[in-house]
């Protein structure tokens, strides 16, 4: 009888470890799913690309359109930075100036 207690617990720990198995096969076949999915449209945007030479030209001139707009729009930020800094500069005398005279 005390024999059919330890068997039961392997019995049990051998479902458990089955389960979790089974839970990272599933878990390892949907990552591979994933990946296969992102490697034929990989495959097929090279096929289009090859096959349509404008649309490597044309997606040259939109990547340089795009890096031209962030330059201008950190170029923007900084001088709105920059501005605000002088203002906030400008300030604190002021605030200074009154916050001494108590």
């Amino acid at each position: 009888m005390a024999e059919s207690e330890p068997q039961e617990g392997n019995y049990d720990n051998m479902v458990k470890m089955v389960e979790d198995l089974n839970r990272d096969l599933e878990n390892l076949l949907e990552e591979m799913e994933k990946l296969t999915v992102q490697a034929t449209w990989m495959a097929y945007d090279m096929v289009v690309i090859r096959t349509n030479p404008d649309l490597a030209t044309s997606m040259r001139r939109l990547e340089d359109a795009f890096l031209s707009c962030k330059k201008e729009v950190e170029k923007k930020w900084q001088d709105v930075l920059s501005e605000s800094k002088a203002v906030e500069a400008s300030q604190t005398p002021w605030k200074m100036d009154f916050l001494s005279s108590f």
